[in-house]
């Protein structure tokens, strides 16, 4: 490590420089370790002169404060946690893998602090309570909760044990993040052959030029990242080399395939199971599901099950009724008898060309970024009234990445964030809304929130801005309504504002209510513009984009509800010595809802990032549910139109700027003043119908 560095700490570490945008060009890996053992020194000396010099105890002599130096903590990891994630190196992961032990034994620390849990159930008991604010009140109620759900009523040694068994969690989720990263980017497809080419896109075939020219390789490199890999699967004819794909992807840090145990996560995910399981009962609780579930919309673990074998009941019958169509337009058309998992998405696009003469990358041409993001912005101010503008001269981490400021119509700053929208080495696949600040207002303090919006879409190729087809414009409002719902909150108490403090279950609803927009033929209008032309979408292409909007809807459904069943089956009956092991599960679950079974290599549990190193453990169900709300709540726009600034402005006071104040339910229903039904969703997706 640099020692020139690390002597002139504090003052000099970025990381440590809280006023205005992080630094990422300041910011180097020796900074990190130093930054956050300045900050956690600096707050547990703080918390123990609040705990000293309090009492009786209050919102303003404890809790604010708490806020205070929870927030700045944040703040300085945020970018760190966020650089990991799109710039990621060796020296970096070693520095974060160093430090989140750190974090995790601080936050337990305070959690299961008898005197700081007292302290709130103090302020909870006062008077004073009685006249704080709906949002301060909330955050008591959260925390006290939190307290619980973390041990703090846990006798000591329980309480030790706790805590080892976060700190691993902490260590063991981010490897098994990290294996899927290392294992997604070390393998690739080279093809020398131009015939075997056959079937591509032309800009899938661009995109693997310039990997392979990156590489100073001759031929075309094909990726396991999501755009050269989904085009190649939907498109090329050889069926081979959909195979060698297949493989690689659905093997990724795993035992099996090309790759077999060099990032294999099969350990890592047992010990996860294995460790969530036996906190959830040190607390109490008969399994995870059970604990993860109570700060969550649904009540119990049946709640959620009957939801999703509801959902299963009316989708299986239609994605049973699909795959036969696939399978005898297979074998008419080419004489397979016996289609493959590596098959699907490729006869699936020849069927739906065959049947609505319509193709994904004829839309390309229609979406370049530069108006997709136009688009995207005139349809928030045409719902909000809300004006969005690029700022140039921002530090970032990338010369692909953007900065936009959010303003209102009184001329406030309402938000900011951060574009990143292109693929590259070194950064996590997927799409994803972040918070870099969140929003904080009171006296002597003006705080906006800025979020980061990650994407990873085919970057511009031969001097063309990068197109999209019409799935990913739809990524990107979804991942732009998280944002809408991070930066538009009115709150000004970090715990409760913007996503903070939100049901996991209902944090999915400002997301998928946006996706909606992208299917308007009166946003289409200005989202759509063809990049050599400026042309809108033709009447024609839409009526097939909506035609097939709904193709193999029911394959679609019974693909997610199996996602969602396995998380939920494995957190509930998972035991390390127990007689079914995580695939002996996840087999169980497909025998019961899979329409066609993926082959015995298959290990997609091993990059199931969602449910062992992102947030949605016992939980992925949220999709499912929240699209319930997203779709009844579009349905009061399609009523009174889409673009209905009354509409509008109500979706927006009720529940994009009141964040995590108050329960969803009740924002719902002082939306749309009525609780939610099914009815959209299954209108929305085509399986309205009798249930059979």
């Amino acid at each position: 490590m640099d020692t020139s560095v690390t002597n002139s700490f504090p003052d000099s570490n970025p990381l440590l420089n809280l006023s205005g945008l992080p630094r990422f060009d300041e910011i180097r890996p020796e900074h990190v370790e130093p930054a956050l053992d300045n900050l956690l020194e600096s707050n547990r000396a703080k918390l123990e002169e609040l705990l000293v010099s309090a009492g009786p105890y209050s919102w303003d002599n404890f809790a604010q404060a708490m806020e205070d130096m929870d927030e700045a903590l944040d703040r300085m990891w945020s970018p760190v946690s966020h650089l990991n994630a799109v710039c990621d190196s060796a020296d970096l992961r070693d520095a974060y893998n160093l430090c989140l032990p750190k974090l995790t034994s601080y936050s337990t620390e305070i959690s299961q602090d008898s005197r700081v849990f007292q302290a709130y159930l103090q302020i909870a008991e006062s008077a004073d309570y009685k006249i704080l604010s709906r949002a301060q009140k909330k955050i008591i109620d959260n925390t006290l909760r939190d307290f619980r759900l973390s041990g703090a009523e846990l006798d000591d040694d329980a309480k030790k044990r706790f805590k080892a068994i976060r700190q691993e969690l902490s260590t063991l989720t981010s490897r098994f993040e990290q294996n899927l990263l290392d294992a997604t980017h070390a393998w690739s497809l080279s093809v020398t052959e131009r015939k075997k080419l056959a079937g591509l896109p032309g800009t899938a075939i661009a995109m693997a030029v310039q990997a392979a020219e990156q590489d100073s390789a001759p031929g075309w490199k094909f990726t396991l990242d999501a755009p050269s890999y989904t085009a190649f699967m939907a498109y090329a004819d050889d069926g081979e080399l959909r195979r060698q794909m297949y493989e690689a992807y659905v093997c990724r840090a795993s035992d099996q395939g090309p790759d077999a145990n060099r990032w294999d996560n099969t350990g890592l995910i047992d010990r996860i199971l294995e460790l969530r399981g036996e906190m959830a009962r040190i607390l109490g609780f008969k399994h995870y599901t059970d604990y993860s579930l109570v700060p969550k919309m649904a009540r119990d673990t049946g709640e959620v099950m009957k939801f999703l074998l509801d959902l299963a009941d009316r989708s299986r019958p239609v994605a049973e009724q699909e795959i036969q169509e696939l399978r005898d337009f297979a074998r008419n058309s080419d004489g397979i008898s016996d289609i493959q998992s590596w098959d699907l998405a490729y006869y699936s696009e020849k069927l739906r060309q065959s049947r609505y003469q319509f193709s994904q990358e004829e839309l390309r041409v229609y979406f370049p970024v530069p108006r997709v993001i136009e688009g995207m912005f005139e349809v928030v101010r045409r719902l909000y009234g809300v004006s969005i503008t690029e700022k140039k001269d921002v530090c970032v981490w990338h010369p692909d990445v953007r900065f936009f400021e959010i303003v209102g119509e009184n001329k406030e700053v309402r938000g900011q964030f951060f574009l990143d929208l292109y693929t590259r080495n070194h950064k996590r696949g997927g799409a994803w809304m972040d918070e870099c600040q969140p929003r904080k207002f009171g006296i002597n303090q003006s705080q906006a929130p800025i979020a980061y919006l990650t994407c990873n879409f085919s970057p511009p190729l031969d001097g063309k801005p990068s197109l999209l087809t019409h799935d990913e414009v739809i990524t990107l409002f979804h991942e732009f309504g998280h944002g809408l719902h991070h930066m538009l909150t009115k709150v000004d108490y970090v715990g409760v504002a913007g996503i903070n403090g939100v049901a996991w279950d209902a944090v999915e609803l400002p997301s998928q209510f946006m996706e909606n927009w992208c299917w308007q033929e009166e946003t289409l209008e200005f989202l759509s513009g063809h990049y050599e032309t400026g042309e809108i979408l033709s009447k024609e292409l839409l009526e097939k984009m909506h035609a097939a909007r709904n193709f193999q809807a029911g394959m679609g459904m019974v693909r997610q509800l199996e996602f969602a069943l396995f998380d939920m089956h494995l957190y509930s009956e998972f035991e390390p010595d127990g007689d079914k092991s995580v695939q002996q599960i996840l087999d169980e679950v497909r025998a019961s809802i899979a329409v066609i079974l993926p082959p015995a290599f298959n290990r997609f549990q091993n990059g199931f990032a969602h449910i062992f190193s992102g947030g949605y453990a016992a939980g992925y169900y949220s999709y499912k549910w929240a699209e319930v709300l997203s779709a009844d709540a579009f349905a009061q726009f399609e009523e009174h139109g889409i673009f209905n600034r009354d509409v509008g402005s109500a979706f927006l006071h009720h529940i994009l700027e009141q964040g995590g104040t108050r329960e969803p339910m009740e924002l719902f229903v002082a939306f749309r003043g009525r609780e939610p039904t099914i009815d959209a969703l299954l209108r929305h997706c085509g399986l309205s119908g009798p249930t059979t």
